[in-house]
């Protein structure tokens, strides 16, 4: 089992079916089941992975002082977040309203709020993470002090950059030189996938890089082992909805990382993991437990013929 600090954002979130993107105007549509509202964000999904896998997770984020604390933990959900570090200090809780259509293709409106402006009691901090053996932050404000914390106490930092944008690079130099692992999704990349790897690496030096290109897939890097390479993504006929497909491969591939130190397995292992994710609507739900994960794999693949995964 995994002891984790994560420490991002977490937001409301609204994901409306529709038939197109594009979407035409009509002044009225009303559809059943197209609607779905509940808790989301980097922070919040990969906690909740995290735990479905076994892991005990601080969850560490900020939302508004007056927010329901109970949208985090819904009725009838097997696994529990503790919302001890949910500190309401914002004016309102950031919100994201998200279109998907039949073709995969999406929409994101995203709003953060005060979000800059937050702090986090980084008292709070100090006394957990002796315990823990990795931090796990979202680029946001309000996550800067947990890096030196991290790096002063010998712990994996791993980064996932929410929404890259090159014109905010300067922005986020801190995390990118700090990090351990970053986790990136070229959904905001405007040059190659590989290129923008390559880029980052030979600038900032990580441990491990993690690029999600959807439906073609990752690319890994790994500077110890000399690894960077293209894995595909497992095949699946059910697919609902893509969103959070990021979080939930970034958290199986930590999960499974402390567990074995090898990188490779890690990333395959997690590939599985969200693709089971993308079959249900709503960023945070999908996920399985690492038995049922490790069962899966079993009816799917041969383990032993890991030439199959790039095939």
């Amino acid at each position: 089992m995994g002891k984790f600090i994560i420490a991002g954002i977490t937001q409301i979130e609204t994901i409306i079916k529709v038939d197109r993107i594009p979407i035409a105007y009509h002044p009225f549509t009303g559809k059943p089941d197209t609607i779905y509202t509940a808790a989301g964000g980097d922070a919040y999904n990969c906690s909740l992975a995290l735990e479905w896998l076994g892991d005990k997770v601080e969850f560490m984020t900020v939302v508004s002082e007056t927010q329901n604390l109970g949208i985090f933990n819904p009725p009838g959900r097997e696994v529990t977040l503790s919302t001890e570090y949910v500190l309401p200090v914002m004016k309102e809780t950031p919100m994201e309203v998200l279109l998907f259509d039949r073709d995969r293709k999406q929409q994101k409106f995203e709003d953060l709020k005060d979000i800059r402006d937050a702090q986090f009691d980084m008292t709070l901090v100090t006394p957990v993470i002796d315990g823990c053996d990795a931090v796990v932050l979202s680029n946001a404000n309000f996550c800067r002090p947990f890096i030196q914390l991290a790096k002063d106490n010998g712990k994996l930092l791993a980064v996932k950059i929410h929404n890259y944008d090159p014109n905010k690079e300067v922005y986020n130099e801190d995390f990118l030189r700090n990090a351990d692992i970053l986790y990136f999704s070229d959904n905001t990349v405007d040059i190659d996938a590989q290129d923008f790897v390559n880029e980052m690496k030979e600038k900032y030096d990580p441990e491990i890089i993690i690029m999600g290109i959807g439906e073609r897939g990752v690319i890994l890097y790994d500077k110890k082992r000399n690894i960077n390479a293209r894995h595909k993504p497992v095949g699946t006929k059910q697919v609902e909805n893509t969103a959070g497909a990021g979080n939930a491969l970034f958290a199986c591939f930590l999960h499974y990382y402390l567990k074995t130190q090898d990188p490779s397995l890690s990333i395959r292992k997690a590939l599985l993991f969200s693709a089971n994710k993308i079959g249900y609507i709503g960023t945070s739900n999908g996920f399985m437990t690492e038995e049922q994960l490790e069962t899966w794999e079993k009816l799917i693949f041969d383990p032993g013929d890991t030439e199959r995964w790039n095939r």
